[in-house]
């Protein structure tokens, strides 16, 4: 079976897309891609199970998180 998830965030966009350029990486299994519009950032997953999925996803918000806190 396959996944298909996205998020979306609309604010501090750049600063956000270059912060997780680097850090993007796709796996055997998971595919992520990272679209970046005047007012969104938009990181699209692709995944084979819901594994490789909830890995991404928990590898994506905790980026989030640190980021949020050394913005504070």
């Amino acid at each position: 079976m396959n996944y298909h998830a996205e998020i979306t965030i609309k604010k501090d966009i750049e600063n956000l897309y270059k912060s997780f350029l680097p850090e993007i990486a796709s796996t055997p299994r998971a595919i992520i891609n990272l679209k970046k519009t005047d007012n969104k950032l938009k990181f699209i997953i692709e995944a084979q199970d819901s594994v490789a999925l909830r890995a991404i996803l928990n590898s994506i918000t905790k980026l989030l998180d640190v980021y949020e806190k050394v913005q504070k």
